[in-house]
């Protein structure tokens, strides 16, 4: 008998490149697909199936995984690689093994917070904006050059390299912070690392790419845009939380902020990933965010690239099929 999975959160895509892999898992695993982000109210589902497939904004809390191991799940395989979604502590009381995909492609994130400082510096949504309405003046489109700007990045792993090397091929000076410095990398790529008070105050832009833990959480707040240059524009790409939405308000507000890009939001579970255009938005702070023409909110699509599609699909499976086949685990959370 096959392995019954139950995919929640699905999207045309999704279930596009899990068939596309069909030939990966024909036989050995079945795949079921929800529309519905896993919750509490919507764990029932899963009855009758030996394991759940989520995303980034499903909610796998304490109760959702004890509704899950009294249905009987043996496994829970995240299809992203954050997991801060998820009751760790709880899936290791109840011994369901948590896998994810660690990593996809770190050049579509990185090369998405670059089209997003691009975007901004030289506001080319609103001179699409204006031109479709024959409006050909370039008042207030005025940018500058990426050449020479000191650019830092928040967190050196795979996907802020990727975006050190972009920016270091624009001319750019480039700092960086990390716990976990990255010397060989610096020297390969040519930036420095800096302590956080210094980054603040000599960057032009600031992109993070740090993951979520109770260390970064609102690591830019008011305490920390207050030690930046005036005129800064912050880019995430990340998570949502690494940002306090209303200090980031105040600071568009006050023009110490010039401008935002933002692929990621505190409360985009509610939002992100869905159709709401018939429907009215009741988050007030991303209505706020929304009014700025001087922010660029993208909805969490930093990672969707054809080749990253691939390799989430690919992990996912070969991650369902090692343990269907009692092997390694080798990209279990512990």
């Amino acid at each position: 008998m096959p392995f019954k999975v139950l995919v929640f959160d699905s999207k045309p895509y999704d279930i596009e490149y899990f068939r596309k892999f069909k030939d990966l898992y024909n036989q050995k695993i079945e795949l079921e697909f929800v529309e519905f982000k896993l919750s509490e109210k919507t764990v029932s589902l899963a009855k009758g199936y030996q394991a759940v497939c989520a995303f980034v904004n499903d909610i796998i809390n304490d109760k959702v995984i004890e509704i899950l191991s009294e249905n009987n799940i043996e496994l829970i395989a995240m299809r992203c690689a954050g997991y801060n979604n998820v009751s760790l502590k709880k899936a290791a009381e109840k011994n369901i093994p948590i896998v994810r995909v660690p990593e996809y492609s770190p050049y579509a994130v990185g090369e998405h917070a670059i089209a997003l400082m691009m975007s901004l510096n030289r506001h080319t949504n609103r001179a699409y904006a204006r031109v479709r309405e024959n409006n050909f003046s370039l008042n207030g489109l005025i940018g500058f050059d990426m050449n020479g700007k000191t650019v830092s990045i928040i967190g050196t792993g795979r996907i802020g390299l990727v975006t050190a090397k972009i920016l270091k091929g624009f001319g750019c000076t480039v700092l960086a912070y990390d716990v976990f410095k990255n010397e060989k990398a610096a020297a390969e790529i040519g930036f420095t690392y800096v302590e956080l008070d210094e980054l603040y105050a000599k960057s032009d832009i600031i992109s993070l790419h740090v993951p979520l833990m109770k260390e970064t959480y609102h690591l830019i707040d008011e305490k920390s845009i207050a030690k930046m240059k005036d005129g800064i524009m912050i880019i995430n790409t990340s998570r949502g939380p690494l940002i306090n939405t209303q200090a980031l308000i105040e600071g568009l507000k006050s023009g110490k902020i010039k401008a935002a890009g933002l692929d990621v939001y505190e409360e985009e579970e509610k939002y992100f990933f869905e159709d709401l255009s018939n429907e009215l938005l009741l988050d007030d702070q991303l209505a706020r965010l929304l009014s700025f023409n001087n922010v660029l909110v993208t909805s969490h699509q930093a990672f969707f690239t054809e080749e990253a599609l691939k390799n989430i699909t690919e992990t996912t499976l070969k991650n369902i099929l090692a343990f269907v086949q009692k092997e390694t685990l080798s990209n279990q959370i512990k």
